[in-house]
């Protein structure tokens, strides 16, 4: 059965988030930390969190996956924006142990400029001030399109950040679909082929969620925008191919397509109904 959720709102806390998968047919869910423009995180409530793992326990919600927010950047060019990212993700993932033995997905970041060996220096750098050998948390990485100097766009560069980073066991990677079509790996027609290719430089071991989402752009855009699944340049046979893919049955798969919840109601019911 798809290990299959949405992204949800967090400001009514993790036990709504519960009930709300739950109501559209859903076993997971996507939440951001915080606002994701913004900074401050809300005070978690520890009863809410222990309703939470209760109901999630009665109800089989899986593997939930927490999204940083979007303006964290480990590889700025300013000191302060690094720091800023560091001081977010170190509290983000002590936060996480509330709920433990989840996932902590982000955008590698923007080199603006340096170079992406610079910045896949200092991502690294951050990982292993931030990461602990106690924590329960994977932090995942997840495929960039390659839009303007974003780190990421290759797996290669995501297994040179890997690569530098002391606690391995601690890391994986977030494949999200519109993100690598767009990125010029065409899972459309060659499905096995960029599957292989992951394999051999990362390791399908590393590959702990998916981002399920369509494209508005064609393949090779490099513009990371999301559509509705069959709705973009990726349509249902491709996802239908890749929700029944031997090598990908049991990844957790999360939309974050430009959806309301009814909207993700039906998604959910689609991928249910294309799952053999």
């Amino acid at each position: 059965m798809l290990r299959i959720g949405c992204h949800l709102s967090s400001s009514k806390g993790f036990l709504h988030m519960g009930k709300e998968a739950v109501k559209i047919g859903a076993n997971t869910f996507q939440f951001f930390t915080r606002n994701p423009r913004g900074s401050k995180a809300k005070e978690i409530d520890e009863k809410d969190v222990e309703a939470f793992l209760v109901f999630s326990r009665e109800h089989g919600i899986g593997q939930i996956l927490a999204h940083a927010p979007y303006t964290l950047n480990p590889c700025s060019k300013e000191e302060k924006t690094r720091e800023f990212a560091l001081m977010t993700m170190e509290d983000d993932l002590k936060r996480m142990e509330y709920i433990p033995g989840n996932c902590y997905n982000f955008h590698p970041g923007s080199h603006v400029g340096q170079g992406a060996k610079e910045g896949i220096r200092m991502i690294s750098e951050t990982l292993n001030q931030i990461l602990k050998e106690e924590q329960t948390t994977t932090v995942l990485l997840e495929t960039m399109a390659g839009k303007g100097t974003e780190v990421g766009r290759s797996f290669e560069e995501l297994q040179a950040i890997l690569d530098r980073v002391e606690l391995k066991s601690h890391m994986g990677v977030c494949l999200d679909t519109c993100h690598v079509y767009d990125g010029e790996y065409d899972i459309v027609n060659h499905l096995d082929e960029v599957l292989e290719q992951f394999d051999k430089i990362i390791g399908l071991d590393k590959l702990k969620a998916i981002h399920m989402n369509d494209s508005k752009n064609p393949f090779g855009s490099h513009k990371d925008r999301h559509e509705k699944i069959g709705e973009g340049s990726l349509g249902v046979d491709a996802f239908e191919r890749i929700i029944n893919h031997p090598l990908l049955r049991g990844i957790p798969i999360y939309l974050e397509t430009p959806n309301e919840l009814e909207g993700y109601a039906k998604e959910i019911a689609l991928l249910r109904q294309l799952e053999r």
